[in-house]
């Protein structure tokens, strides 16, 4: 080991070799250390989260009075100095600047004391650079001054709700515009009569636009549900310290980090109305974890429609075709895949997990403190930033760029014996089932049948003693776009 490329840092365990040019510092390195895991590292969120906590308190606890002057190396610091200095590094690791100094595994120790003493260390060495020393002297302190009056166990749950709240306006934005694409598809296939399906049978008709406008509907429910569920988020323990008493923090420190907190970050914060609850509960990032749980079934509902519409061309559905954004085979030439539509079921497969993580941390605390939160924490923010990049590429390039193929659509519709539905005012649903069966036994179509049957005099009314006219087929199944908007068909009377 080359002892230029490290410094020596000292804590409550000993010695310890810390990279020269890091930011962050002995605890930071145990942590490396002990848990080489995944490889991966913190979401910028929860890097954002955090470091705007560490700004709010170190002026409120300045405008508190807590801060005191300091010697260090025989040079005086005044509190403002101290104070002024964290505040100045926490808003640059707010800013991005530091972002790779944050190198801790969110697999690590329980509560998240790894990822804050990271945010501890680097604003305090970056704090001590402003003041004009070097990396490792800590005129400013990481636990006495950048941590003062709080504890892991209020700055990480608060952290969580920060950085969810932080990315809440793109993720509902990202929602809004795939429900406007949907929508707007919905207007432009409005005059295309389909064959509807259940059960991946055939049934009455619909219009293409009134697929696309319960899908714009539903993505719009969705998104009053996020934002319903974000609500809770806004209500902040800071304060709580280690337990929820608020040992050590001033009492005044609570109202104001929340006053703060809503100012340097423009959300909308309250304060918690019991702080030990605000420690031991994580009920309120499941609740938000959640309606993006339920928006991921949406979604992937949405993508498999998009493919089955789609599929084919030649021997499937081919109602709706999907932009071609790359080749879909390496074997067999000309193929196109609804490559956009598979990766969004396979984003939300992920959002379903990351869901399932959040559930089984939150459940998982003990007595006044959720120990698993550094996992929750990561997960909640994976699974927003999933559902940000796979909704933006699914309207960017499916969604606005599909098309409807009216001819194949109203060709199946053409051959939907299940029309006969129409029919029931009319000759009843017994006599209905005898023509379908007809119809599909011959390969002919129900209009064609019916009529033939009125022209014979065969085909009986319902109610009455009397052959069915030619005149009421036609009423009932002349115009296919009737049986789209409601009513009885033929405007007849009676029951259906």
């Amino acid at each position: 080991m080359n002892s230029l490329n490290f410094r020596k840092e000292k804590d409550s365990l000993g010695d310890m070799q810390v990279p020269a040019s890091a930011l962050y510092g002995v605890q930071t390195q145990r942590a490396v250390e002990n848990f080489p895991i995944s490889g991966l590292k913190p979401w910028r969120a929860f890097i954002w989260s955090i470091a705007a906590v560490k700004r709010a308190a170190a002026i409120v606890n300045l405008e508190l009075g807590l801060f005191n002057d300091r010697e260090v190396d025989g040079k005086h610091f005044t509190a403002k100095q101290l104070a002024e200095s964290i505040a100045l590094a926490a808003e640059e690791v707010m800013d991005g600047n530091w972002d790779n100094q944050f190198v801790v595994d969110p697999f690590q120790a329980g509560a998240g004391t790894s990822h804050n003493m990271n945010a501890n260390e680097v604003i305090a060495n970056r704090a001590t650079q402003i003041l004009g020393g070097e990396l490792g002297k800590y005129y400013v302190h990481p636990n006495d001054h950048v941590n003062m009056a709080q504890s892991t166990n209020d700055v990480i749950p608060t952290s969580i709700r920060l950085g969810a709240l932080w990315r809440l306006a793109e993720l509902l934005t990202s929602l809004k515009n795939l429900r406007s694409a949907l929508e707007t598809k919905a207007h432009e296939f409005d005059e295309i009569v389909k064959s509807g399906r259940t059960h991946l049978q055939d049934a009455v008709p619909v219009r293409l636009g009134q697929e696309f406008s319960a899908y714009a509907k539903a993505v719009e429910r969705d998104v009053e549900r996020v934002r319903r569920s974000a609500e809770g988020l806004g209500r902040l323990g800071i304060g709580g310290t280690a337990v929820g008493s608020g040992l050590n923090a001033h009492p005044e420190y609570h109202a104001r980090m929340v006053k703060k907190l809503s100012e340097l970050t423009k959300l909308h914060l309250t304060e918690s109305d019991n702080l030990f609850e605000s420690m031991q509960s994580m009920a309120d990032a499941a609740d938000f974890s959640a309606s993006l749980r339920t928006l991921a079934l949406t979604l992937i509902r949405i993508a498999n429609d998009f493919r089955l519409l789609s599929s084919g061309p030649s021997t499937g559905f081919d109602e709706i075709r999907l932009p071609a954004v790359q080749p879909g085979s390496s074997i067999m030439p000309g193929k196109v895949n609804p490559v956009m539509a598979e990766m969004l079921d396979q984003a939300m497969f992920h959002v379903i997990g990351c869901d399932t993580t959040v559930a089984m941390a939150a459940q998982a605390g003990q007595l006044e403190l959720n120990v698993m939160m550094p996992i929750l924490a990561h997960n909640l923010f994976e699974m927003m930033q999933v559902v940000i990049g796979s909704v933006n590429a699914f309207t960017e390039r499916t969604v606005k760029g599909v098309t409807a193929n009216r001819e194949k659509a109203e060709g199946w519709l053409a051959k939907n014996a299940i029309i006969v539905t129409a029919l029931n005012p009319v000759i009843g649903y017994s006599q209905g089932a005898a023509l379908v069966k007809e119809a599909i036994a011959n390969n002919a179509s129900i209009r064609e049948l019916a009529i033939e049957k009125a022209k014979a005099g065969t085909l009986k009314h319902r109610d009455e003693d009397r052959a069915v006219s030619v005149a009421e087929i036609e009423s009932a199944l002349g115009d296919l776009r009737k049986l789209t908007e409601g009513g009885i068909a033929g405007g007849g009377g009676g029951g259906g």
